[in-house]
């Protein structure tokens, strides 16, 4: 292959975004699918910025030092990927024949599948909070003075998670971020809401403290000159390109008309696109080179995590073992958190005391909370993101496109369940389980006790994907001796003996009431065995298996969660998975709407405390 080019003038740029049109039309009619009018759009965008003003090692992905660009608008990946064979990456046979393929790393949306991508993107409203993760990192946690550029689409511009990412770019004064907003003026099904308003735009960022640049998106010398100049880092404000472009541009057969959204050019109509727009071309380019250094907090010596202790009748809240033991991880250097604006009741605080500078307070602003922590994972850090469980149903999709993007976060969700008592049902997290189990690859953890919080936290820190750990607003007594183990993918039988006749399951403050109530089966001449099922996801299935065999398939299981999703789904699933479908199962959950009252009061009504099951385990044994 050639050597590409790395002093490039603004006529080869403007060559170069002919370039990117014209693969972005090859390679979207190649595969018969694909979306190659919004990558037009934005092409000239792209040229001059990858041939003049982007900083990377397209060698050497992971230096320290490379820029950062983030397709925000995902489904313009013919233009990226353009672009990847435009810098000698991928090849002109690669990108026509395997776009949009069945196996290859060529996905109709980019995910970090190639090493040039750094998050995956296609949900819209998540790139650029995704970048504010990645110009965080670089400003104060890696102290390098790469920049993140992040191409958004004018529809995206209705997300509210957008606008969470400028405030928060202007909270933490991030001149380092540079939004690309192609305004094109069409979305999928006709113009969007400003079309091409460009001074309502302005007015919007600039409302939110962002630098704004008024540019032709087709004009290479403007857009060259408003990319000098929101490059700079001299300033404290994230900087916002608005460039007015005409979808489809270059192939007057598309050109700004709807219904092309999305649906590839004909071969016949591709063919005389590109014939309009100067035939093929096959420029490699490359752009500066990145700065060198190191990230500063990454060189740091990790020194040795001690745990919290807790004596075993110790009344302590989970969710205050988990920020005692973020603090305690805190002496890894790449352990990061963020909360949104809860720390003191998620006890994200004592972290934040303990490390001031590497706290995020995310505010209420539960998308771009988990976004940050995305966009820091791929700096390499690991960073813990925490807020009450209920909230974190707001930011689904972005933990669901955290997984995509082969993130490793670690979430915590406190105040979970009818147990919170008096707040009633909108902080009441009865879902969480549920959801956080059906994320690709996760962790679901839910610890009963300090001593099994706070090891489980730790082990958070050395997860793959996405980890979640559920903790309880009040405090109860520690279960378990300093020291114990608690491996993921585990449980803990309590109480066990060869005549036991039922098995009750139960996990955080109802596996305190399971054992109330294997006390008051045992007076009565029962045998109750007993698991802590503080693994929901991996699940111990042999440990359900030996105890349904021992105790004939009779399983209680209590949980303060809704009964689709969570402890008995995850119970049922993994015994049957196994084989074993000869099941007399009580399912104790909250099926009722609850309202406030006090935890005792909420627990007896949802049906969930001792008494209920011990009726439960009474009646399956007739």
């Amino acid at each position: 292959m050639p050597t590409p080019s790395t002093d490039i003038d603004l006529a080869t740029a403007a060559e170069l975004g002919q370039q990117l049109r014209v693969d972005s039309v090859r390679s979207s009619t190649s595969a018969g699918s694909g979306h190659p009018t919004s990558s037009m759009s934005a092409a000239d965008l792209m040229a001059v910025l990858v041939s003049r003003h982007f900083r990377y090692d397209w060698d050497n992905p992971e230096h320290p030092g490379n820029d950062h660009l983030i397709f925000s608008k995902g489904h313009a990946s013919p233009l990226l990927y353009a672009i990847y064979k435009a810098v000698g990456v991928v090849s002109d046979e690669e990108l026509m024949t395997g776009y949009r393929r069945f196996g290859s790393r060529l996905e109709g949306h980019p995910t970090p599948v190639l090493p040039w991508v750094d998050v995956a993107t296609g949900s819209l409203g998540q790139g650029l909070p995704d970048g504010v993760g990645v110009a965080l990192a670089g400003k104060y946690l890696d102290e390098l003075p790469y920049r993140v550029w992040v191409l958004c689409g004018d529809s995206e511009m209705a997300e509210g998670s957008m606008w969470e990412a400028f405030d928060k770019a202007s909270h933490y004064k991030l001149a380092n971020l540079i939004a690309i907003v192609d305004i094109n003026r069409l979305g999928q099904r006709g113009p969007t809401d400003l079309g091409w308003d460009l001074e309502a735009y302005r007015r919007r960022a600039e409302a939110f403290g962002a630098r704004v640049f008024e540019v032709d998106g087709h004009d290479v010398a403007a857009i060259d000159q408003a990319m000098a100049e929101a490059g700079d880092l001299s300033g404290e404000r994230a900087s916002v390109i608005l460039a007015r472009t005409l979808k489809g541009r270059g192939a007057s057969e598309v050109e700004d008309r709807e219904n092309w959204h999305g649906k590839p050019l004909p071969p016949e109509m591709a063919e005389r696109a590109i014939t309009e727009l100067g035939g093929e071309r096959h420029l490699l380019v490359r752009g500066p080179a990145p700065a060198d250094g190191q990230p500063r907090l990454r060189a740091e010596q990790a020194a040795e995590v001690k745990l919290p202790v807790y004596d075993r009748g110790q009344k302590v809240a989970t969710r205050k073992a988990y920020g005692e033991a973020l603090v305690a991880l805190g002496a890894r250097p790449e352990v990061v958190a963020m909360d949104g604006e809860v720390s003191n009741s998620t006890f994200a605080d004592l972290f934040a005391q303990a490390h001031p500078g590497r706290f995020f307070e995310m505010y209420i602003a539960e998308q771009q909370m988990v976004a940050a922590a995305v966009g820091m994972s791929v700096r390499g850090y690991r960073p813990f993101a925490s807020t009450f469980a209920a909230f974190l149903t707001r930011a689904y999709d972005f933990i669901r496109m955290a997984a995509v993007s082969r993130a490793s976060i670690c979430l915590s969700g406190s105040h979970a369940g009818v147990e919170i008592g008096a707040d009633g049902p909108s902080q009441m997290a009865l879902e969480d389980l549920a959801m956080m189990r059906a994320v690709h690859g996760s962790t679901v953890l839910y610890p009963s006790d300090a001593t099994s919080a706070a090891a489980l936290v730790e082990a958070m820190a050395d997860l793959d994907g996405i980890s979640y750990i559920r903790t309880t607003r009040g405090a109860y007594p520690v279960l378990y001796e300093a020291g114990e183990t608690f491996p993921v993918g585990g449980s803990k039988v309590l109480r066990s003996a060869e005549d036991d006749q039922v098995t009750l399951i139960g996990a955080g403050i109802t596996l305190h009431a399971c054992l109330e109530a294997a006390d008051r089966l045992r007076d009565e001449g029962i045998g109750a065995r007993v698991i802590d099922l503080y693994s929901v996801k991996p699940i111990d299935t042999a440990t359900l298996a030996a105890a349904a065999e021992a105790t004939g398939g009779r399983l209680v299981v209590a949980e303060d969660h809704h009964p689709e999703g969570g402890l008995g789904s995850a119970v049922v699933d993994a015994l049957t998975g196994a084989g074993r479908t000869e099941l007399a199962m009580a399912h104790l959950a909250v099926r009722e709407m609850p309202g406030s009252g006090s935890t005792p009061e909420l627990l007896a009504a949802a049906g969930i405390d001792a008494a209920h099951i011990v009726d439960a385990a009474r009646r399956l044994l007739g």
